[in-house]
């Protein structure tokens, strides 16, 4: 592996005179660095989840992907973060993404100095390793002059104080549809990490409805065994049948709704999803979550409908390239139509199949 250019190691910083400015300085990042990172990343507003150190231990065990970090000093103090991954590419090559598996990342940095300089050494990277482009999943605009993706959009909102509230602000047919569901149909909500099973299961089922590959079971456990008491799986039962589950993670004051499937039928017959996420906002309001993140669609998916149709309104995500041997943003999208005959084809493959193949897949779709 070539190793990245221009990085400076990390060395102790000499005191700043009166008035001095101290120079900026992007050094690779190392384990020995995660403690002070994870508190700037936890402590700054356009911190996420994915950009915890956590992260990056998971998915590097489960995949091997190598992780390159850059971290941005001045004067001895941590002011920025930008962590990559390289990860193979399906077709061949190598990308680096900022996160793998993840709806956000790119840098996050206290000034817009540092954050081009992270994202100028991200280049010199990216070019010394000879990868097709460097992915930055921003949440936040970074304002640079890159090409864009505008494939994904997410939706955040505020919870309100009183579980009860959660009810009354849904549109009234999303409304009826969750009072259906718990009412008619008797379903309820169940918690509990040991669900990760019906979780990997019905996740499977729906990403295969859909024609897409799933992640393999032990994605889910290898988060749970990370993150601890930050995850947590949800499922919605009838009697003792589960129709639909939900893996979500906590991040400061927010509850991330991340991972979700439902039985073939379920939405359709019982509602399962309406109820399932009524009852999990109810359920972070009264763990005392203030704000609910539903996660990233695409704007000509179900899913995107679907969170329109529980009143949440989307918002634009700020997805860069730097592109480096590519000429052009990545195409190879579920929402390319020369990929819709390969997502029916996989929505045909027997239900085995797909998981056994889904499970080699993984490694190349992050």
């Amino acid at each position: 592996m070539e190793t990245a250019p221009r990085l400076a190691e990390p060395e102790a910083a000499e005191p700043a005179a009166a008035g001095e400015r101290p120079g900026l300085t992007i050094v690779r990042g190392s384990a020995q660095d995660d403690e002070a990172r994870d508190r700037f990343v936890r402590a700054h507003p356009d911190g996420t989840f994915f950009h915890l150190s956590g992260w990056r231990r998971a998915i590097e065990n489960l995949y091997g992907h190598e992780p390159i970090e850059l971290v941005a000093r001045r004067g001895g103090e941590l002011v920025g973060v930008l962590p990559m991954m390289l990860c193979q590419r399906l077709r061949g090559g190598r990308h680096l993404v900022s996160q793998p598996y993840a709806v956000y990342g790119g840098p996050v940095a206290e000034d817009r100095e540092t954050v081009l300089a992270l994202v100028d050494e991200a280049r010199a990277v990216g070019q010394a390793l000879r990868v097709g482009n460097v992915e930055l999943r921003c949440l936040h605009d970074p304002l640079l002059d890159v090409p864009r993706s505008e494939l994904y959009w997410t939706f955040l909102r505020d919870l309100p104080a009183d579980p009860d509230e959660v009810l009354a602000r849904m549109p009234k047919k999303a409304r009826a549809d969750a009072r259906k569901a718990r009412d008619k149909y008797g379903l309820e909500l169940g918690e509990g990490r040991w669900y990760v099973d019906d979780l990997a299961r019905l996740f499977l089922a729906n990403k295969h409805g859909l024609g897409s590959p799933a992640l393999p079971r032990r994605h889910f456990q290898e988060l749970i065994r990370h993150f601890g008491d930050d995850v947590f799986v949800h499922v919605v039962r009838q009697s003792r049948r589960p129709l639909s589950a939900v893996m979500s993670i906590a991040f400061r004051d927010t509850l991330i709704a991340y991972y979700a499937g439902a039985e073939p039928g379920a939405d359709r017959s019982y509602k399962a999803s309406n109820y399932m996420y009524l009852a999990l906002q109810e359920w972070a309001v009264r763990r005392g979550f203030r704000r609910f993140d539903f996660c990233r669609s695409r704007a000509d998916s179900g899913a995107f409908a679907f969170k329109c149709h529980q009143g949440f309104v989307p918002q634009p995500l700020h997805y860069r390239f730097l592109l480096v041997r590519d000429r052009r943003v990545p195409a190879f999208t579920p929402s390319n139509p020369r990929t819709r005959i390969l997502q029916a084809a996989w929505s045909r493959l027997p239900r085995w199949l797909v998981r056994r193949v889904s499970a080699g897949l993984a490694p190349y779709l992050p």
